[in-house]
């Protein structure tokens, strides 16, 4: 019920504890399926299952029937010229790093294009080569049939020369990691890219880009240098490249910066007057033109001994089945490749697809990707994603769909069929310049770094740590120990989680007496020079006797322990040590009754020795010291606050209740409930009353199930919320009176 012009709420209800709320509401159980029910309806067939299957494994269906002709054709047509283009010189320049021929990049970028035409959900990504997985495709390439000396004894490799060994080796592994994505989208394993973050994806392109521009420092120079694989791969190439760099070829070098230059400036144009160019400026396709046409004109291979394109054979090549040897040699390292083609191929898609509103399906998108890459490995193409800038060119220039994907790999296959002779004088130094300018937005993601340090420094350490990997130790290696650091980050901040102590958290709103709830976490910087709660003034108290305590996280075998830490570091004292401490008292008080050194009177326990009481110097009994207090042979309860006779010291416990705010524990193993037992043993043993909240309905019921409770830990201390409970210690204690909130005393600690 809301108030008339204020805003605020009013509830009124009873107040509820888990049992009571159980036994006021019936609680409704559904039918849980078997394991049997769930495989019979997996393989079950009909006519909608059916339907529904065609529609799910050719999205083109579902797209093609709302297909605008007359609003969407031209700008596909568009779009894919543009896009068919770029990705003609992509191909070839994305080749090098693969190293193979370049030719065989324009085979990539045609084959997967036509089957993600009909199986892809994205209608917006340009699927093709991706520096990022061309770079890991050389890696394995030059591993196994390396720049200098012999190719690794594989059967097939027989009668084939350096190069048809090479491009046996691109197809196979590409085949591989096609059968892997494929085989992760049937069994609906799409989620495996949730465990590669932003942050980690970032670190590790970061990395990539910094091996793509080593790799390509030789064409950009003129140098022979022979590729390398493997850890520290990039400081050995970097050694070659300074020992050689007296043999620069001084022509490569002008060309390269001179493209470098040009094409900088004219994308930044791009950038900057995007809203105001109907297209934008093709520079990459118009400096290939001019670069062909003056390298053809001044014969620059052979007056300036740089290194071209060279023959393009026209047409395509016979299909091809892949080595199965190779697989056996390439299977550790094609996984990382099938998750990383997915992962980046899916973020670019996701972006559009929210963009232009429209679903897409991971599990699909990995069928769709493993088919293409079967597909395009059959005909020598190699692992195909998406590239960033190319997918850039088609949504911008107005693409629509996948038909202006269709119409850029026509113009690849008229490339290759018919005019790839004339990139036959293209330098290579032009193609390692291209990909250098197109590593602009990979490279400066390292100025995430002081915004991860400043906002969250497990992510930045993430970052850090995946982008040293793979740059030292290969990117395939440094996928694996980035993936192993994130996780172990989430362990950690499972673990040792941040959390505030509850001890001043209750407003004076909150009391018996007033209408509302107001309960918060309370740090140093929350309050202002006036003592109070800036800016609402708010006044804060506390019930005396009382502490909230909240656990931040879910409790498992690896952070049980520093749970009871943290919580007996809030509370100020041992329960256990207490416990044994007033056994002791016990004992002692016990055997001077017994011996008439003390004497039951109405005001208390008094003393009828005239000399000093001695201590006993009985064994004790450890285990026993560890059962709840028994007063049964006592003439009276002791106040184990008050002064004991005998100068007998206990330590004061100067709390009454204790609610542990479960909000946040979504699950606990058993290690975690023996442990939470043993707490709230030690502490009920100790008259500390322990209350738990918020607890999750599973959580509660593995309680149940684990057979948690018993005569001391009762399930009656389980409430419905955080104010259900307070209310309820407020009325058991009607003596714990407001006591204004010591703000000196409000702590903060990690769990």
């Amino acid at each position: 019920m809301m108030r008339p012009g204020a805003q605020q709420y009013v509830v009124a209800r009873p107040l509820y504890s888990e049992e009571s709320f159980a036994e006021e509401h019936e609680k409704v159980y559904r039918q849980r399926k078997t394991m049997l029910d769930h495989f019979v309806q997996y393989f079950r067939c009909d006519r909608k299952r059916a339907k529904n299957a065609a529609l799910s494994l050719l999205p083109i269906i579902g797209w093609i029937k709302i297909y605008k002709l007359k609003e969407w054709l031209f700008s596909d047509i568009v779009s894919g010229i543009s896009t068919g283009l770029v990705a003609v010189l992509q191909g070839l320049a994305y080749c090098l790093l693969a190293s193979l021929p370049p030719w065989y990049g324009l085979f990539s970028a045609f084959f997967p294009v036509v089957i993600y035409f009909f199986l892809g959900t994205s209608r917006h990504i340009s699927v093709g080569p991706f520096p990022v997985l061309c770079l890991m495709i050389g890696s394995v390439v030059t591993r196994i049939v390396p720049d200098e000396g012999p190719p690794l004894n594989i059967t097939g490799f027989e009668g084939l020369t350096s190069d048809e060994q090479r491009v046996l080796v691109a197809s196979s592994v590409t085949f591989l990691v096609g059968i892997m994505q494929l085989a992760m989208g049937i069994l609906q394993v799409g989620f495996v890219v949730m465990y590669l973050s932003d942050t980690l994806v970032s670190g590790f392109t970061t990395a990539a880009a910094i091996h793509i521009l080593v790799s390509q420092l030789k064409f950009v120079l003129g140098l022979q240098v022979p590729g390398l694989s493997g850890p520290f791969s990039l400081i050995y190439t970097l050694e070659i490249i300074f020992n050689k760099i007296t043999s620069t070829n001084v022509c490569d070098v002008v060309i390269s910066l001179v493209i470098l230059v040009v094409v900088f400036i004219v994308k930044e144009i791009n950038e900057r007057f995007k809203s105001k160019l109907p297209v934008p400026i093709p520079i990459e396709v118009i400096m290939t033109v001019i670069a062909c046409g003056v390298s053809y004109a001044f014969d620059f291979k052979k007056r300036y001994g740089i290194e071209v394109v060279g023959y393009i054979p026209k047409g395509y090549e016979s299909p091809m089945a892949p080595n199965l040897p190779i697989f056996q040699e390439t299977a550790v390292e094609a996984f990382p490749m099938a998750i990383v083609g997915f992962a980046v191929a899916f973020s670019v898609a996701k972006v559009y697809s929210v963009k232009h509103d429209y679903t897409i399906d991971g599990n699909q998108e990995l069928i769709a990707f493993g088919v293409s890459n079967i597909f395009g490995a059959s005909f020598k193409s190699f692992a195909a994603s998406t590239a960033l800038s190319r997918s850039a060119v088609q949504e911008s220039t107005g693409g629509k769909t996948q038909v202006a994907g269709l119409i850029s790999a026509l113009i690849v296959m008229i490339v290759t069929l018919a005019i790839g002779f004339l990139l036959e004088p293209l330098p290579k130094s032009v193609l390692g310049a291209v990909v250098i300018v197109n590593l602009k937005s990979m490279l400066m993601q390292v100025r995430e770094i002081p915004y991860l340090w400043r906002r969250d420094k497990p992510d930045c350490v993430v970052w850090l740590a995946t982008c040293v990997a793979a740059v030292l130790l290969g990117l395939d290696l440094g996928l694996a120990a980035g993936l192993g650091v994130e996780l172990l980050s989430v362990v950690l901040r499972v673990q040792f989680a941040f959390s505030c102590l509850f001890t001043l958290i209750l407003s004076l709103m909150s009391m018996i007496d007033k209408d509302e709830e107001s309960y918060r976490a309370m740090q140093p910087n929350m309050f202002g020079d006036c003592g109070c709660l800036c800016p609402t003034c708010l006044q804060i108290y506390e019930p005396d006797g009382v502490m909230i305590f909240r656990i931040p996280s879910p409790l498992f075998f690896a952070n049980i322990e520093f749970f009871r830490s943290k919580l007996l570091e809030a509370l100020g004292f041992n329960p256990l040590r207490v416990l044994r401490k007033r056994n002791k008292a016990l004992r002692r008080i016990r055997r001077l009754l017994k011996k008439g050194c003390l004497q039951w009177t109405s005001e208390g326990f008094l003393n009828t020795s005239f000399g000093p009481i001695a201590d006993s110097k009985e064994e004790e009994n450890i285990k026993e010291l560890d059962l709840p207090t028994d007063f049964k042979d006592l003439p009276a309860r002791i106040n184990w606050n008050a002064e004991l006779p005998a100068n007998i010291v206990v330590p004061r416990v100067d709390i009454h209740s204790l609610v542990l705010d479960f909000a946040a524990v979504s699950f606990l193993d058993i290690s975690a409930l023996k442990g939470l037992k043993t707490v709230l043993k030690e502490l009920i043993r100790i008259e500390v009353m322990v209350y738990i909240v918020a607890c999750d309905p599973y959580v509660l019921q593995k309680l149940h199930d684990c057979c948690f409770f018993d005569d001391e830990v009762q399930s009656s201390m389980f409430f419905l919320t955080l104010h259900d409970a307070m209310l309820h210690i407020l009325e058991k204690h009607p003596e714990a009176t407001e006591r204004k909130a010591d703000f000196g005393k409000v702590t903060n600690c990690l769990f």
